[in-house]
């Protein structure tokens, strides 16, 4: 069956007839220079506490990332992957005064799975993909006027990389009863032009921010998030879960993650000529347009159809990139790719070269 998530290597490799490992990835958005020494010290380190049930309150992790972000302790919330805090985000709307949601589309599939479940009506907010030639989104985002129920919007925007000004999204605040933001790719962006809404908790007791140690410390198998947002909220989240949702190496990975400045610094000064250099390579291939963003993925258009692209490049040169058939505001017409390594990213443009030329 076709994957609606990226990185799905066993069902790629199943169509290019290799092995998961002799494939190269470029469907998950995942840092390529990680996970950090760091966060292999500590896991093992931490095997020990495997005969342990884990803190209930996460109460040394939920320091850690309290100091990281600069708010209490108990604005945090741990969680199996920003996945898990979705789900109770979902029957927090479904719960609310009003029942709604406005979702940003094209959007994330989880959105959507997570809001169905609780019956949510959606309210698609379509977002203009009219590019210019610099490869930018040209128009505006027009918020609604009126009070709304809730909203759930990402920044910065998967899958296209857009990145929203603070300014730009403070309007939503004062207009919408609950506004979820999920910044799993934020840490991406260099911290002098981050654009997090976590520094407007304080002011805004409807804003719960989501966040992912997944992508940008390459930890999607340790399955690792957290919410911020008002101790109230997250209290009542809590008294809705399992007990122990983190395990304790993922709670030992996340501490030593968000306090290596080392591993950030890297990843920051690698991601933009990286990504600038795989943007210019996309652009000079025929019937490619690909999306300028702020992440470290790029969203592509193509001429020739997505999942043609995708399995000829499988077959051939054992190389996955993520067509967006989940994404319905997409379709066929569009393609994403991870930003990797140099050497990676020209095996890449060689497989999407050969492949479109076919």
């Amino acid at each position: 069956m076709r994957p609606v998530h990226g990185g799905n290597l066993v069902w790629a490799a199943a169509v290019a007839n290799c092995s998961p490992a002799s494939l190269v990835d470029f469907s998950a958005s995942i840092n390529p220079l990680g996970p950090p020494e760091s966060v292999a010290l500590a896991l093992t380190e931490a095997l020990g506490q495997l005969r342990h049930y884990p803190d209930p309150d996460y109460a040394a992790l939920r320091r850690a990332l309290a100091s990281h972000h600069q708010v209490p302790a108990d604005w945090v919330l741990p969680g199996n992957g920003a996945a898990e805090l979705l789900t109770w985000a979902a029957r927090d709307l479904a719960e609310g005064p009003a029942a709604g949601c406005h979702l940003l589309t094209p959007a994330f599939g989880d959105y959507g799975r997570a809001l169905a479940a609780f019956g949510v009506p959606i309210q698609p907010w379509p977002l203009s993909l009219e590019m210019g030639e610099d490869g930018t989104l040209q128009k505006a985002i027009s918020w609604p006027d009126a009070e709304v129920a809730g909203v759930i919007i990402n920044n910065p925007h998967n899958p296209t990389g857009r990145l929203f000004s603070i300014d730009n999204l403070k309007p939503l605040l004062d207009r919408a009863d609950t506004v979820i933001v999920d910044e799993a790719f934020m840490d991406f962006v260099p911290p002098d032009r981050q654009q997090s809404l976590i520094v407007e908790l304080d002011r805004y007791p409807n804003l719960v921010v989501l966040r992912s140690l997944t992508k940008f410390y390459t930890l999607p198998g340790l399955r690792i998030g957290y919410a911020l947002g008002h101790p109230d909220r997250l209290r009542r989240w809590q008294h809705w879960r399992d007990p122990w949702p983190v395990n304790a190496l993922a709670a030992a990975a996340a501490i030593a993650s968000v306090q290596d400045k080392t591993f950030q610094n890297r990843t920051w000064d690698w991601l933009p000529p990286a990504r600038t250099a795989l943007f210019e390579g996309l652009q000079a291939i025929p019937g490619l347009r690909p999306l300028a963003g702020a992440a470290n993925y790029l969203l592509v258009h193509t001429t020739t159809p997505a999942p043609v692209l995708q399995e000829a490049m499988l077959r051939s040169h054992q190389v996955l990139i993520r067509d967006c058939l989940s994404f319905p505001a997409l379709g066929a017409d569009y393609f994403r790719v991870a930003v990797r390594t140099a050497g990676e990213n020209e095996r890449l443009l060689t497989a999407l070269g050969l492949a479109v030329a076919v």
